[in-house]
């Protein structure tokens, strides 16, 4: 068994000085904010190290945490006012994964959690019957999909701390679910780490009046243009967006319902960034019309966004020469020389489809509906497009072996966007009902910098380094920092730029 030196539950109010590594990015990225006077839910953490003993003995480890997880229950239950899972103004929590190493949408998630029949009640009274019935149905569905293996008829327990021990053992187990494996392999991580689980008190984005949930990215992850960025989905919680099986407003939509909540909303993500020194993804729920902050990290972008965000936070000063470099990796340069579609080429080929371009880049083949399928024939050197209805976390083996994806609902921050954008692959979303079966099986190009899905294989044409200023600047920094791997991998792809 792992030995530990630090506790196994941690408040998460600003006062705690451990390290990400041990909090999990998203319990460190709460404490920042509580520490910085940010409006966030009060919340705890179960560290990482404790997972890793969990999968040595989960009984022992379980055992343990019995009365350090009352007492942190008890601090919520002080700092909101309400009652953990009974009385008149009951308390209900979401129990998240926060590794260190941000996997987006790879690990489990249970909202809603304390929820009874007296809870329920006490709901309806307080509040509405409709938002009673429906955080019940929200919190049953999620419990019986997650922490009872699928079986929806299953009963859920009425106890709130047994719901607790349940749910924190399956947010455990998420780290070692074939998503999660197949994601840090993907990416060269190891498996060692462990999940920390974060315990937060809820906010409901599905009340009545002027509530909602929502992503906000500080800058365009995309593009990397300084300009706000994300959606906005009323009467919504947060699984729904990031999801990706709801159609999301763009935030401006937020900004128009309630500007004096935009307004807090994005001066709380420029704070942050200054903070982080990076472009910060925010979580947020506004409850009747009050913003409520759930998470931040640094934020996934393409490949062009990293160039263009790596030179504009050196510009600003936010970050050296040297960091400048370590965030553009290889892999961004060589993505920014691919070749690209034409103007003339891309009008003349029938348009298909239309959607929200959620990963820049252009790509083609064929189109696939079933995720083995497509990774059979991605096996076999065919050029896999990956077209769903949406995406989940159980498809990003087909994600990591298709060129591109493609969804008929979901918004630019749900899952197939964030983590198209992650693997670097092209995408497009949201482009309406039936477009996957209208697409199996052909032969289709699709645009992510457009948002289009276009028939047939399409001729593409590779930059020059006159095309890329960004490139150019990059390639003098590295040069005057005596860092060759930048210029090494230009020169490589035949595009060298002169000192």
């Amino acid at each position: 068994m792992t030995r530990t030196t630090h506790p196994s539950v941690v408040l998460l109010d600003g006062s705690a000085q451990l390290p990400r590594e041990v909090l999990g990015n998203k319990g460190y990225g709460i404490n920042v904010m509580r520490r910085h006077g940010l409006p966030v839910p009060p919340a705890f953490c179960i560290t990482t190290e404790k997972c890793v003993q969990w999968f040595d003995d989960p009984d022992t480890t379980m055992a343990g945490l019995q009365e350090p997880l009352r007492e942190s229950i008890g601090h919520l239950e002080r700092r909101t006012s309400r009652t953990f899972g009974h009385g008149s103004s009951p308390l209900l929590v979401s129990v998240r994964s926060g590794a260190a190493l941000s996997m987006p949408g790879m690990m489990d998630t249970v909202l809603n959690l304390g929820m009874t029949d007296a809870v329920e009640r006490a709901l309806a009274e307080n509040f509405s019957v409709e938002f009673a019935t429906d955080t019940r149905a929200r919190f049953t569905d999620m419990y019986r999909r997650i922490v009872l293996g699928g079986d929806m008829s299953a009963a859920v327990p009425e106890d709130p701390f047994a719901q607790l021990r349940g749910a924190i053992n399956a947010v455990f187990a998420s780290w070692n679910s074939s998503r999660a494996v197949t994601y840090r392999s993907h990416h060269g991580h190891d498996d060692r780490g462990g999940t920390a689980v974060v315990v937060q008190a809820m906010v409901y984005g599905n009340r009545e009046f002027n509530s909602g949930t929502g992503v906000l990215f500080s800058r365009n992850p995309m593009t990397g243009a300084d300009e706000p960025f994300g959606e906005w989905l009323p009467g919504g919680q947060g699984e729904d967006i990031v999801s990706g099986t709801f159609d999301a407003q763009p935030v401006s939509a937020l900004a128009e319902q309630q500007p004096h909540v935009y307004a807090e909303l994005v001066a709380a993500s420029r704070r942050l960034e200054s903070l982080g020194g990076d472009v910060q993804d925010i979580e947020y729920t506004v409850e009747e019309g009050k913003l409520w902050l759930l998470q931040t990290r640094a934020a996934k972008r393409s490949a062009q966004a990293a160039v263009r965000l790596a030179l504009t936070l050196r510009r600003e000063g936010l970050i050296d020469d040297m960091e400048t470099l370590r965030r553009v990796t290889p892999a961004h340069i060589e993505t920014l020389l691919l070749p690209s579609l034409q103007p003339e080429t891309r009008l003349e080929a029938p348009l298909l489809a239309k959607g929200l371009p959620a990963c820049p880049g252009v790509v083609s083949g064929m189109a696939y509906t079933d995720v083995d399928d497509a990774i059979d024939a991605a096996e076999e050197g065919v050029d896999v497009i990956l077209v769903r209805t949406s995406t989940s976390p159980d498809d990003v083996q087909g994600m990591i072996a298709a060129r591109g994806i493609v969804t008929e609902i979901g918004g630019a921050t749900s899952h197939a966007a964030v983590v198209s954008r992650e693997l670097g692959r092209p995408a497009v979303v949201g482009c309406g009902a039936g477009v996957a079966d209208a697409l199996a099986g052909r032969l289709i190009t699709i645009d992510g910098t457009e948002g289009e899905v276009r028939e047939g294989i399409l001729e593409l044409t590779a930059w020059s380094e006159n095309d890329s200023p960004e490139l150019a600047e990059l390639t003098r920094i590295a040069l005057a920092a005596g860092h060759t791997d930048v210029l090494s991998v230009v020169r490589r792809a035949g595009t060298a730029i002169e000192r």
